[in-house]
């Protein structure tokens, strides 16, 4: 889980202060209405011939290489065929024209008698990249053509009409392109030079630009910083004084506003905003004033001096705030300026106020049928619409004196339905979870594939990212998919992924801030490295994705397609740098961000509630300011408290209406427990319907298992009456048997090192993993309360089931009973608060098993993206020496390993994990891993790198990876350490157990001592042979001593079963295994 949402109204971000953005832009960019947004440009792929680049290795030191081919069934080349050319250091190539065909078949030899033809095989190939060297075949590109370098120095000239910019030349560069944004949207200009001119522009006007370079094999350079610049007005540049001295007189309702002249001035323009928006007006005089205003209301004034052909900046702002007035009430006038700016099922309406006004009536029509709602102020926005209809709307106005005529009809049509996301499939791999070990990463935080979907937010420099030019969204599925022999080559099977579906927060970089549930977040993906392709590219390796999903909360912005709370909002002088000019039909998309890093907000916020809400005092002044001294509203921000418990922002149809008020109070369960953390209603139909909905088209795609958020947040009756089942029949439905091996396993954050939580069995991971043994109300709210008062308060930690699925009984393997397991199996909690000892963790994992119902499905790590051992807000860093056992315990005992990204090579050791938008991302334990694996590697197999260049190469040298990499090996190989019970019985010894597995023909037993010596009796006589140094031993007397000195080391003694020998030593050996 993580939150972190910075809350603009307040100043806060999660579990910490910070201070906003806005507040270091200086008064010019908080009253400029300009939102430049510098998207990448989007750049067609040229269409490709069918052709193969075949690579061959320059290791046989031969004078010459060429390829002899055949194409497809046509005929061969004449020997020697094609001659290779170098390529790069230690490789040559050619470009082979495939035509119609899909695959050739090629030797290779030196033109003087030497061949390479794979044995008398020939080398069967196809087309794209084809890489042979050994006798083996890769299409990975051995010699990459790099990416050329970021464009520097980049500077901008102006005229009244035109921008030139220049840049320093990029290394490798052939071609560059240069994005400007201005009021009127965005393009893009590419050119072969290092400068660029843009015509047609409009004078005063600002523009931002940014650069990247290109080269010829596609690839391109991140972007440049961004810099503005501003065109020059017509005429003299010279603008006169700003002027001073502004004074406002307030009388009733009108004002005067004054102040002194200013040197060369022709004329003055004032600018006043009020609630109902921002007006201007203009004079030659020195005074203005103004009339016909609303009584008691605050204004705020500026002035600026201006010229034929040049202006002034504005002057100091001044308010005052109008009077009662005394004129006798009169009817208002009809409003004027009518406008509909139609969405998909809304409509947003505005008017010019009318003098005396105190409410106007809109009523809108389709058909025969007519509806009204009222506005307080002059815009409304008209909700639960049809979409692709025609309605007709007219305003009148209210006041005092009586109510205006309607306005002409004004008509509009609502927008067609949104594009529905589009839906693919996949199929999943299947086999029984426990055979695999599982490799945790942050997608956004891992490796960088892609840098043109990188993007930083709106708090990229206030965290302190900027200055590291480290986006929080740095990461994605195709610098996932380009090193997913990297994992291989660690020996992982299995990769646990943050949440991918499209998050909305100020800080959502984690995936924890759920917003569209049916969609990915298109800061993952890019072309050629969807959701989709990643879980087909990690399959085609016989890998595994495990999706990281919430069913527990959304974002604070709620869910889209279920609620999304709308918050009130207005574009005056204070807060206008806040809310996006309302588009008609714009949607919210986070890769397209405008100079505060915000995206696209028109769609969240309205200066009038719409129908079917009903927050308390919208739009109503609170009383209070922000840091920056900005009034505040109510409903303005979609916080929890008071929002939830005051102020009714939330439906109780879709979210829950309480807070939570202890970790081991039910409130936890059945409440908020984070202001960003929007609370679903989980005992919703509706609710339900949408989580299961979404979650499906996941499992159509073919993912493997979910980690389930914050689990112990709903009710275990919800999740096994209606989630869990929802899982398991709809993966079998779709998926057949393989469907039956998807793997849930549930955070239920038990963060004590008691065997139940503080006495609360309901807020305790193991009792996750039980069915409901007691019949409750038909009705899910009632039914949770019930179950809660049952099992907490009445059966109680003393009556809960036991099971001994995990351990062995005596030396035999029996067939586990799960006939009462609920379908989720857990995070090993216990074994995670006690890893700052390998040995702790040892003893509090057996101490918790009876309560588990099967603790060989456990998922057991020491640290992960949110806690250290024993709650540490730090990564481990108890040593080298302490990871190699802590390794050694987790690969061998019950439960499947996994490792948080990193800390194979011990990655930010001793680092605070999550300090939210307080502190850069790189001097947290979610820094950017990227940088620790490029270059290229090759994994021949699990455990087993073929070949690696560059600092890939520099990590797989490093210890831990050495003994993970031969522990994952051993791991594979014997059956028992993957899938076995495990029992002490007969065991002397510190961290020392035997394990057996048995099923069908399968039959393994194996003897584990960890960091010491152990002895054991009452075991089965045969020959043992050590996994680790392949050492064998006769057992004739039902006896064995083992010896494993040093902390880390390990020994796996396997005995020989009919048809099940021992594998004898298995791996290289690492510096803890000896």
């Amino acid at each position: 889980m993580s939150s972190a949402d910075p809350d603009p109204t307040t100043g806060t971000a999660g579990r910490s202060r910070f201070t906003r953005f806005v507040a270091g832009l200086g008064a010019a960019l908080l009253v400029s209405s300009l939102a430049v947004a510098l998207s990448p440009a989007v750049e067609a792929e040229a269409a490709t011939s069918n052709t193969s680049t075949i690579f061959y290795s320059t290791e046989k030191n031969w004078s010459k290489y060429n390829v002899h081919y055949q194409v497809g069934s046509g005929a061969w080349t004449t020997v020697p065929g094609k001659e290779l050319t170098a390529a790069c250091t230690g490789w040559v190539k050619g470009e082979i024209d495939l035509g119609t065909a899909t695959t050739w078949k090629a030797a290779f030899n030196n033109g003087s008698g030497t061949w390479d033809n794979n044995g008398s095989r020939d080398y069967s190939l196809a087309a794209g990249i084809q890489a042979v060297k050994g006798g083996q075949i890769s299409t990975v590109d051995p010699c990459p053509t790099p990416a050329p370098a970021v464009p520097t120095g980049l500077k901008a000239t102006v005229t009244s009409s035109s921008i030139t910019a220049t840049w320093s030349k990029a290394e490798g560069a052939t071609k560059y392109t240069l994005v400007y944004a201005g009021p009127t949207g965005t393009k893009t200009v590419t050119t072969s030079s290092t400068s660029a001119t843009i015509s047609g522009l409009t004078a005063s006007t600002l523009y931002g630009l940014k650069v990247r370079a290109s080269n010829d094999a596609g690839k391109s350079s991140g972007y440049s910083p961004r810099i503005n610049a501003t065109t020059s007005s017509t005429g003299s540049t010279t603008a006169p004084p700003v002027p001073t001295g502004l004074k406002a007189t307030v009388t009733g309702t009108t004002i005067a506003a004054s102040w002194n002249a200013s040197a060369g001035a022709t004329k003055y323009t004032l600018t006043y905003a009020a609630p109902t928006g921002t007006k201007t007006i203009s004079s030659t005089k020195t005074s203005v004033t103004l009339t016909g205003l609303a009584a008691n209301t605050l204004y705020g004034l500026k002035v600026r001096a201006e010229t034929a052909s040049a202006q002034s900046a504005y002057g100091p702002r001044v308010n005052a705030t109008t009077g009662g007035g005394t004129t006798t009430p009169t009817a208002p006038a009809v409003p004027t300026e009518l406008k509909a700016v139609p969405d998909i099922t809304s409509i947003a309406v505005t008017w010019k106020a009318s003098a005396n006004a105190t409410k106007y009536t809109v009523s809108y029509t389709t058909g025969s049928t007519t509806k009204t709602l009222e506005s307080t102020t002059a815009s409304a926005t008209i909700s639960g619409l049809t979409a692709s209809t025609a309605y007709a709307i007219k305003v009148s106005a209210t006041g005092t004196g009586g109510t205006s005529a309607y306005t002409s009809p004004v008509s509009t049509t609502t927008l067609p339905k949104e594009e529905e996301p589009v839906t693919t499939t996949g199929s999943p791999l299947g086999g029984d979870p426990r055979e695999d070990s599982i490799y945790f990463i942050m997608t956004a935080r891992w490796n960088d594939g892609d840098s043109s979907n990188n993007r930083g937010g709106s708090q990229h420099i206030t965290s302190g990212n900027a200055a590291n030019n480290d986006p929080a969204f740095r990461g994605d599925f195709k610098g996932v998919i380009d090193k997913l022999d990297y994992i291989k080559g660690l020996g992982f099977s299995a990769v646990w992924i943050t949440p991918v579906v499209l998050n909305r927060s100020d800080y959502d970089f984690h995936g924890y801030h759920g917003w569209d549930f049916f969609r990915v977040d298109p800061r993952l993906e890019s072309q050629g490295a969807t959701y989709q392709e990643l879980i087909d590219a990690a399959h085609s390796k016989g890998i595994k994705i495990y999706q990281d999903v919430v069913y527990n909360h959304s974002s604070r912005w709620g869910a889209k397609g279920l609620f999304t709370p709308t918050v009130y909002g207005t574009r005056d002088a204070q807060w206008d740098w806040m809310y996006s000019e309302k588009v008609a039909g714009k949607q919210y998309n986070p890769l397209e961000e405008n100079e505060l890093g915000r995206a696209y907000n028109g769609d969240v916020w309205s200066s009038t509630q719409p129908a079917g809400q009903d927050c308390k005092n919208f739009g109503t002044p609170t009383g209070g300011f922000s840091p920056e001294g900005y009034k505040l509203y109510n409903c303005q921000w979609p916080n929890g408290k008071r929002e939830v418990e005051e102020l009714g922002l939330w439906p109780a149809k879709y979210y829950h209406q309480c807070y939570n008020k202890g970790w081991e109070d039910i409130t936890a369960i059945n409440c908020w427990i984070h202001d960003d953390l929007a609370d679903f209603n989980t005992e919703s139909k509706d609710v339900q319907k949408y989580l299961i909905d979404a979650y499906n088209r996941y499992i159509d795609m073919g993912v493997d298992g979910f980690r389930i958020d914050t689990a112990v947040h709903i009710p275990r009756v919800t999740w096994n009456r209606v989630f869990l089942p929802a899982i398991q029949e709809h993966a079998v439905a779709t998926h057949g048997e393989k469907g039956k091996d998807f793997y849930v396993f549930g955070e239920v954050a038990q963060f004590v090192h008691d065997k139940w939580n503080r006495g609360s069995v309901a807020h305790s991971a193991p009792f996750y993993t039980w069915k409901e043994r007691k019949e409750y109300s038909l009705d899910d709210v009632v039914a949770a309360a019930e179950a809660y008062t049952y099992e907490n308060n009445t059966m109680g930690t003393a009556n809960q089931p036991t099971s001994d699925n995990a351990r062995l009984r005596g030396n035999t393997y029996h067939a586990p009973d799960h006939s009462k397991f609920s379908g989720m199996n857990i995070i090993d909690m216990r074994m995670h608060m006690n890893f700052s000892e390998a040995g702790n963790a040892f003893g509090a994992g057996m101490d918790s098993d009876d309560i588990t119902n099967d603790a060989t499905f456990n998922t057991v790590y020491v640290d992960s993206h949110d806690y250290g051992p024993n709650k540490s807000s730090e990564r481990f860093a108890g040593g080298t020496d302490a990871w190699a056992e802590n390794m050694s315990l987790m690969w061998t005992f019950r439960g499947i390993p996994t490792l948080f990204y990193g800390s194979e090579i011990e990655f930010q050791k001793g680092v605070k994990i999550d300090c939210g938008a307080s502190c850069p991302l790189a001097t947290t334990g979610r820094a950017y891993f990227g940088d620790q694996i490029q270059g290229t590697v090759v994994a021949s197999d699990f455990g087993k790198v073929q070949s690696a260049t560059g600092a890939v190469a520099a990590t797989f040298e490093k210890p831990l990876v050495k003994h993970l990499q031969t522990l994952n090996q051993i791991r594979r190989a014997v059956p028992a350490l993957q899938k076995g019970q495990y029992s002490t019985e007969g065991v002397s010894g510190g961290m020392a157990f035997k394990k057996r597995f048995t099923e069908g023909s399968v039959d393994s037993f194996v003897l584990v001592t960890i960091s010491g010596s152990a002895s054991f009796s009452g075991i089965p006589n045969g020959t043992y042979t050590d996994a680790v140094t392949g050492d064998v031993k006769t057992v004739t007397n039902g006896s064995l001593s083992i010896s494993a000195n040093g902390k880390g080391n390990m020994r796996a003694y396997v005995l020989s079963l009919p048809g099940n020998p021992a594998p004898g030593k298995v791996g290289n050996g690492s510096p803890y295994l000896k």
